[in-house]
């Protein structure tokens, strides 16, 4: 693999360090701020709907732009937005600064996905693609934890920080490895998008990513308040905790897409299934320690593992409702899943802020994750159904 790629997956760690520590860092930042925990889950959620809705913006927008000094300008703007939350003195500043970071990310990884595909062999692009993805489950394993480390020990601005400089690494890393001689697709134009979601069948996949998704991070937002709160743990100890969960997260997602290969659906229905009841069981569990635990293994290898299934779910129903459209429908699918971090995040804070409090997070995702089981079995019914005759799939 060229050097290049390296400077394309460093970039990714430091994106997807800094879109989940925040998750380590919630109760952190709100004693901090002198906000309450559904206020302060605003944060993740603002970051997601910055994803889901800048990026097809800024797509659209960058098009027509020279791919190199386009990866450059986004990751300054990432760092940019980073310095700003470290030098955030109130919630709002953050939230602005949170957003600011946010509309870098999706563009980078649609452009990103592209530019490493572009870098090796034709047979070599999957692989390619899959390891400037691996920096975002790295992220997960270890760039949460250790942020979360970094924030509880020097203050939650020091993690952003330590953030920046990543995106600064990567900046010069881009700088320097990539070559300015890149491939240039034609532009995704904004009324592509709004073809694909003009399908009906590809908008039910887009809920069933949004509800799916979204179910777990009803609790994940809060894990760290859970654990210290309801569990009992020591704040020193949430890293620790996060580091099992992150690892089980790689596992589930390496694992979701063999599970998949052969039949998306069907992996979909029994991954759903078991992710809802593993939220319910996470209810009880919660309030001791090596239950926890436990449970929390379970949870972080399923969240995860729906991600590849949906994924090719969504580019086969593509390839038959809108043939034309493919990569468009793959990307709003990413932006589905953002969207599910937004409405988990807000309904987790609204959860929290309510009578039910903390503890009620984790049935109350199982309920979201149940919607997207639901739809999916609909999904898989329509499967079956013959094509009306004389009309195109």
């Amino acid at each position: 693999m060229p050097l290049a790629l390296f400077a394309l997956t460093i970039a990714a760690y430091a994106i997807g360090t800094t879109e989940f520590v925040i998750v380590g860092l919630l109760p952190t930042v709100a004693d901090d701020l002198g906000i309450n925990l559904s206020l302060a889950g605003l944060i993740v959620s603002v970051y997601a709907l910055g994803v889901t809705f800048g990026a097809p913006v800024i797509t659209a927008l960058t098009g027509r732009l020279a791919r190199k000094p386009l990866l450059l300008g986004l990751m300054g703007l990432f760092v940019a937005g980073n310095v700003m939350a470290a030098l955030s003195a109130s919630y709002e500043m953050l939230l602005i600064a949170r957003v600011i970071s946010a509309s870098a990310h999706g563009v980078f990884f649609s452009v990103g996905s592209t530019i490493a595909a572009d870098l090796v062999p034709e047979n070599r692009r999957a692989s390619a693609i899959a390891m400037m993805f691996m920096g975002l489950t790295v992220a997960i394993v270890t760039g949460v934890p250790l942020g979360t480390f970094i924030g509880q020990t020097f203050g939650w601005r020091a993690t952003f920080w330590a953030v920046s400089g990543l995106g600064i690494v990567a900046f010069a890393g881009i700088a320097g490895l990539l070559p300015s001689t890149l491939s240039r697709p034609a532009p995704a134009r904004l009324i592509e998008q709004v073809r694909v979601l003009g399908s009906g069948r590809l908008l039910l996949v887009f809920a069933m990513t949004a509800m799916g998704y979204g179910g777990t991070f009803v609790t994940f937002t809060f894990l760290a308040s859970i654990l210290e709160q309801v569990t009992g743990f020591e704040a020193s100890s949430v890293s620790l905790v996060l580091v099992l969960y992150g690892a089980a997260i790689a596992v589930g997602n390496l694992a979701g897409g063999r599970i998949a290969d052969r039949n998306p659906v069907r992996a979909l229905i029994g991954l759903f299934a078991l992710q809802a009841a593993v939220l319910f069981v996470f209810t009880f569990t919660a309030v001791s320690p090596r239950w926890a635990l436990i449970t929390l293994a379970a949870l972080g290898f399923l969240s995860f593992a729906n991600v590849p299934g949906l994924q090719i779910y969504v580019v086969e129903l593509a390839k038959q409702h809108r043939p034309g459209a493919v990569d468009v429908a793959s990307a709003l699918n990413i932006a589905a899943f953002n969207l599910g971090i937004a409405v988990g995040a807000w309904v987790g804070g609204t959860v929290v802020a309510s009578p039910l409090g903390l503890g009620a997070t984790p049935w109350v995702g199982a309920i979201l994750v149940a919607v997207a089981l639901v739809l999916t079995i609909w999904s898989g019914i329509l499967d079956r159904r013959p094509e009306p005759v004389g009309q195109p799939a």
